[in-house]
């Protein structure tokens, strides 16, 4: 049997939104982000984060700059004993039509060769109307948490199977689906 993920979004989801985040120094995590998925880590799900950055298709930012911010994310993740499988990233910018950005699903394409997992028996959470989208694409359990955009993103009527206030608020959930 397949080990099951969590997909993440990263801003506004896993750490603090700060609308184009350019420097490791302002990495914050969202509180008890890191114990949720310390607990989606102990339940034994896989845990990936996919994320559109067009900081650096809007050249902000280099590949590098991005590889040390998702560093800092990476450490304080593990200081706290959560760990994350692996991230995704889409560099591109909006216009760019690639087939990366969410809510396509080039990431995903990528996290399945890496991971091998079922698609449809996994989680994808987010603050974004992208990110709901993405996890409906792939036939995802779709959980819309509050943190980041996530109040706004609740009034477009986008209609995600769960919505929860923030990412500690997934556990739940997500016991109740692998008990099932």
């Amino acid at each position: 049997m397949k080990k099951r993920f969590v997909i993440l979004d990263r801003d506004g989801t896993v750490i603090v939104d700060k609308d184009h985040l350019t420097d490791p120094q302002q990495v914050e995590l969202i509180p008890k982000a890191a114990t949720a998925i310390k607990t989606l880590n102990d339940f034994g799900l896989g845990v990936i984060i996919v994320t559109n950055q067009t900081v650096v298709g809007n050249r902000h930012i280099s590949l590098k700059d991005l590889e040390s911010i998702h560093k800092k994310m990476l450490n304080m993740l593990s200081r706290e004993e959560a760990t994350i499988n692996s991230v995704y990233v889409c560099p591109h910018k909006v216009e760019d039509n690639c087939s990366c950005r969410k809510p396509k699903s080039g990431l995903i394409e990528q996290a399945l060769k890496d991971h091998d997992f079922d698609p449809k028996k996994s989680f994808m959470v987010g603050d974004k109307k992208s990110d709901i989208e993405l996890g409906k694409n792939i036939g995802a359990t779709t959980i819309l948490v509050r943190t980041g955009y996530g109040k706004q993103t609740e009034k477009e009527g986008i209609n995600p199977n769960y919505v929860v206030d923030s990412l500690e608020g997934i556990l739940f959930i997500v016991k109740n689906e692998l008990a099932s």
